[in-house]
């Protein structure tokens, strides 16, 4: 059985622009909508993602979601490994972690998504993830 939209493709396109200027992330865009609006994929409707849709309407996110989740995983660790020092576990999670960090800011710097100049540093990184988190 076909699914059968009861958005057309300009509301569900101006619906994912509003949740955006509002702050929300493409990845709690789709969940609000598949919750709130009973649209279970934006693409199946507009026939683009929600980061096209976002990039054909000029909202840019500063850092791809996913190096900022990666990110806020790295500074809930160091905060972890601030108290506690001895945990081995975790400093090989937190070396995993940056390794990955380092990795996409290779490949985002590479398609353009990320400045050349573009660092992974811990200490900015927490400024970055607290502005985020708001």
């Amino acid at each position: 059985m076909k699914f059968k939209p009861k958005y057309s493709k300009e509301e569900v396109e101006k619906l994912v622009v509003k949740l955006a200027r509002e702050g929300y992330m493409p990845s709690m865009i789709g969940l609000i909508l598949r919750d709130s609006y009973g649209i279970p994929n934006v693409k199946e409707i507009t026939g683009k993602s929600i980061l096209q849709i976002l990039e054909k309407n000029d909202i840019r996110l500063e850092i791809p979601e996913d190096l900022l989740n990666l990110m806020r995983r790295a500074v809930r660790l160091r905060e972890h490994l601030s108290i506690h020092k001895k945990d081995k576990s975790s400093q090989r999670g937190l070396i995993l972690i940056e390794s990955k960090i380092r990795r996409l800011e290779k490949y985002y710097k590479r398609v353009g998504k990320l400045p050349k100049d573009w660092k992974y540093y811990p200490e900015t990184a927490k400024i970055i993830v607290q502005k985020y988190l708001k």
